[in-house]
């Protein structure tokens, strides 16, 4: 049957349902996909979208921010499932010509959430998709209470870059209890000096693993220019959105946070 469901851009989308035949073009929300039952329903992904390992039976038929047409054609999608900030506009916008585009959007771990039950209930895996929200939210329950240290999240070099306002890594350090200084920026992932690092008084510097690979030699390289700070390599990976949130709260409580 024909269902219409508003997409969290606010965007109409009507489109068969249940649907049969999904599109998935970002990597945590494919995982999730694939968390919550829909395994046998997912025909296409990116090449980005590797977890779980099932996923990488499925055809890759774009990046994300770039698409590969005929290979989504020759999927015959039912529904294709984008997200804001790993899609660009432009794919939205010519993918939508042809096919039911829902376009997901999360910023924050509220928005996560609220992503987590929406693909539930578009894809009629809702009681799926609550329980694993509910699971979620007890193993975040379980971290323990860590100093208001402050901190920066560190995802690229030449320029360095680090998460800012409006990011779900920088909900997620704050909902940690960490004060995040560059979020105070106006820029998402503001570009940054040695300089401001060091104007920022940080108490901990976490280097991600992704999308810039960060190692001991960048760590060292920090460690020098803040010597009074706490310098340490993360798995970036820990920091998605979605199922991943499960691994991630077990990483958090585990992980020696030098503060």
């Amino acid at each position: 049957m024909k269902k219409e469901i508003t997409d969290h851009l606010g965007r109409t989308v009507v489109y068969n349902f249940p649907p049969k035949r999904i599109v998935t073009l970002c990597p945590g929300i494919t995982e999730t996909l694939f968390g919550i039952g829909l395994e046998e329903e997912i025909v296409g992904r990116t090449r980005y979208c590797i977890y779980p390992e099932q996923a990488k039976t499925v055809p890759a038929v774009a990046g994300t921010k770039d698409l590969q047409l005929e290979k989504i054609h020759a999927t015959k999608p039912d529904l294709i499932i984008m997200e804001k900030e790993e899609n660009t506009q432009e794919m939205v916008e010519e993918l939508s010509a042809f096919y039911p585009v829902y376009v997901a959007e999360v910023q924050k771990i509220d928005e996560a959430y609220r992503m987590i039950t929406d693909m539930g209930i578009l894809t009629d895996r809702e009681e799926q998709a609550r329980s694993l929200c509910s699971d979620i939210k007890q193993a975040f329950s379980e971290l323990p209470a860590l100093p208001a240290a402050r901190v920066a999240y560190v995802i690229w070099k030449k320029p360095y870059m680090a998460a800012g306002k409006d990011t779900y890594i920088n909900s997620l350090l704050q909902e940690m209890g960490f004060i995040t200084p560059f979020a105070e920026s106006s820029d998402r992932y503001p570009a940054l000096t040695e300089e401001q690092f060091k104007d920022a008084n940080l108490d901990l510097v976490l280097l991600s693993s992704e999308p810039y690979p960060f190692k001991e030699k960048q760590q060292a390289e920090f460690q020098k220019m803040l010597p009074d700070s706490a310098i340490q390599l993360i798995d970036g990976e820990m920091f998605w959105y979605g199922v991943r949130m499960l691994e991630g709260a077990k990483y958090f409580k585990e992980f020696p946070f030098d503060v």
